[in-house]
C-alpha cells in the first residue's frame, strides 16, 4: 500500500511504525512542515495504560519511552502557599521533543521516508497514493481544505493559558493557585526530565486583561509570571521560546470534534480529528490510540474504505467518555472561583472530583456533604463509586442538545448489563441520599435536572434492589458485579 502521512507528531510517527511492522512492503512517506528537531511545547503526561499500549504494539520503542519517562507518584495542590498533598496518584511525563526523537528514529530505521520542512496544504500536493492520513494537528490544513466533508465543530474555552517551561524540576504534579488584584491565576506543573519541567499558566480572560498580559512583551510576561509564582519557582526561571525562536503565545483552548473522520482516501487522526482539554492529560494517549486503531483496522479489513469506517466508529465511541471528562474538567477551571473560598483540603478534594456532572450543579458545600455521607455508609460508598460513565454521558448529551435522561444512560450500557445497574449516576445517588440528609431539598438544589431525576426513578429503584443484601450474603457488601465497578478517575 502507498501511504502519505501528513504530520510528524506522535500519532503520525507511531502509525507509520506500526504499518511497517505489519508489512515492510508498505510504501510510506511522512511529511512534516517543521524542521527536524523543532517542536512546540515542553512536556506531555501519560499513564500506565499508555505504557501498556506502547509495549504491546511495539516493544522496542515502548521500552525506550518507558526508560526515558519521568515518574511522579503524588499530586500537590498549593493555594496561596498552603500546600495539600492529595496522596498517591502516579503518572509519567516526558519531554515532547524526546518522545518525537524516539519515534522518528524508530520510523526511519523501519524504512519510513521522512520529509521535513515539507508543508502540505491540500491532497493535490501529494504524490499518487492509496491512503492519505491527516495528522497535521489542531490547525489541520488538509481537514480545512475539505471542511464540509468532515462536519468539524469547535468550542472555544473562556480561560486563557500559556504553555511554558522552567528549569525548576518538580518532583510531584503541582497545581498552584495565586491571588492577584484582578483575580486568581494558577499553574499546572510537572517535571519532564532531570533539568526541566512543564509550566502551564491558566486564568480567566478578565484576570489576563487586568494583569496587562495582552500588551506585554514576551520577556515582560515571563518576568511577571516569575514574580506571581515566586514561591513555587524558588528563584528559578521560566522560559517561553521554542527552538525556532518563536515565543509561546497566550491561547484560548479550542475543542474540536468531527462528525466524519474520512472523506474518500483521506482520513483524520489525532488532533486533526479531535481535541480534549489539557487538564485531563490525555492528548498523547489518544493520539497513540488513534494510530493503533487505524493500523489494526487496515490490517484486519481487505477494503480500505471498510477499514476507515470501522476505525472511525471505534474511536468515536471510545472518545465519548473522555470528551465528556474533558468538558467537565475545563468547566471546573473556568468556574474555579466558586471553589477557592473553601479550605485547601476541601478545595483539593473537589479538584480531584471535577469530572462529576453533579459537582457543577450543586453548591460545593452540598457536594462535600454528600461525599461525607457516603463515607459513613459502605453501601452508599459503593453506589457513589459506581456512578461515572452514565453521568458523564448524560452531561455530554445535555451539552450537545442531542437528548436527555435514560436515553443517554442506555448508550453507556455494556452488553448483558441492565440499565438499572449500569445506568446509576450522580443524580440517582442524590435521590438515594436525599431522604437521609436533614434539610436537603433535592428539587430546590437541583431544579435544572428535575426532568432527568424523574426519568431516573426506575433506575434508582433497580439500584436499591441491587443494593439489598442477598440471602446468605454479608449485608455490608454489594453483589460482585458492583464490587468490580471502577470509581471516578482522580487523574490530573
Amino acid at each position: 500500500m502507498r501511504i502519505a502521512c501528513v504530520g510528524g507528531g506522535p500519532a503520525g510517527l507511531y502509525f507509520t511504525i506500526l504499518m511497517k511492522l505489519y508489512d515492510q512492503r508498505h510504501d510510506i512517506t511522512l511529511f512534516e512542515r517543521n524542521a527536524a528537531g523543532h517542536t512546540y511545547g515542553w512536556g506531555v503526561v501519560f499513564w500506565d495504560d499508555l505504557l501498556e499500549t506502547l509495549q504491546g504494539s511495539d516493544a522496542e520503542s515502548g521500552r525506550i519511552i518507558r526508560d526515558s519517562a519521568r515518574r511522579w507518584s503524588s499530586q500537590v495542590v498549593d493555594v496561596q502557599g498552603t500546600r495539600f498533598e492529595t496522596g498517591e496518584h502516579c503518572g509519567y511525563s516526558i519531554g515532547r521533543q524526546r518522545l518525537l526523537d524516539i519515534l522518528t528514529e524508530r520510523a526511519r530505521n523501519l524504512g519510513v521516508r521522512l520529509e521535513f520542512e515539507q508543508e502540505v496544504k491540500a491532497p493535490s500536493e501529494l504524490p499518487e497514493c492509496d491512503l492519505i492520513v491527516a495528522c497535521d494537528g489542531v490547525n489541520s490544513q488538509l481537514r480545512e481544505a475539505d471542511a464540509d466533508q468532515f462536519g468539524t465543530s469547535v468550542h472555544v474555552g473562556r480561560n486563557k493559558y500559556i504553555w511554558l517551561g522552567t528549569d525548576k524540576v518538580f518532583d510531584s504534579f503541582i497545581f498552584a493557585f495565586a491571588r492577584t488584584d484582578p483575580g486568581w491565576i494558577w499553574c499546572h506543573a510537572y517535571g519532564v526530565d532531570a533539568n526541566s519541567s512543564t509550566f502551564i499558566v491558566e486564568c480567566p480572560s478578565e484576570v489576563w486583561s487586568g494583569l496587562g498580559f495582552g500588551s506585554m512583551s514576551a520577556d515582560d510576561t515571563l518576568a511577571a509570571l516569575e514574580e506571581i509564582f515566586r514561591p513555587q519557582l524558588s528563584g528559578h526561571r521560566l522560559f517561553g521560546k521554542f527552538r525556532d525562536g518563536q515565543a509561546a503565545p497566550w491561547l484560548n483552548f479550542r475543542t474540536f470534534t468531527s462528525q466524519n473522520w474520512n472523506a474518500g482516501k483521506l482520513v483524520l487522526m489525532g488532533d486533526a480529528a479531535h481535541t480534549t482539554h489539557f487538564t485531563i492529560g490525555s492528548g498523547t494517549k489518544l493520539a497513540i490510540e488513534d494510530a493503533v486503531a487505524l493500523a489494526n483496522k487496515l490490517q484486519e479489513r481487505r477494503e480500505i474504505q471498510d477499514a476507515l469506517q470501522a476505525y472511525a466508529r471505534e474511536r468515536q465511541t471510545a472518545l465519548q467518555p473522555l470528551q465528556a471528562d474533558a468538558r467537565l474538567s475545563a468547566q471546573w477551571f473556568e468556574d474555579v472561583s466558586r471553589y477557592l473560598e473553601l479550605p485547601p483540603e476541601q478545595f483539593s478534594t473537589l479538584l480531584l472530583k471535577r469530572r462529576s456532572p453533579l459537582l457543577h450543579n450543586l453548591s460545593p458545600r452540598l457536594y462535600l456533604r454528600l461525599l461525607h455521607a457516603t463515607e459513613e455508609s459502605a453501601v452508599l460508598q459503593k453506589l457513589w463509586k459506581y456512578t461515572g460513565p452514565g453521568a458523564r454521558s448524560l452531561y455530554s448529551r445535555r451539552k450537545s442538545g442531542l437528548g436527555r435522561g435514560l436515553a443517554a444512560l442506555r448508550r453507556t450500557r455494556p452488553a448483558g448489563r441492565s440499565s438499572a445497574r449500569q445506568g446509576l449516576d450522580d443524580l440517582a445517588v442524590l435521590q438515594l441520599l436525599g431522604p437521609n440528609l436533614p434539610g436537603l431539598d433535592v428539587a430546590g438544589q437541583h431544579a435544572s435536572y428535575q426532568g432527568e431525576v424523574a426519568l431516573m426513578r426506575p433506575a434508582v429503584a433497580g439500584a436499591r434492589e441491587a443494593a439489598k443484601p442477598r440471602r446468605g450474603c454479608d449485608p455490608h457488601h454489594l453483589p460482585g458485579r458492583v464490587n468490580q465497578a471502577s470509581g471516578l478517575a482522580a487523574r490530573c
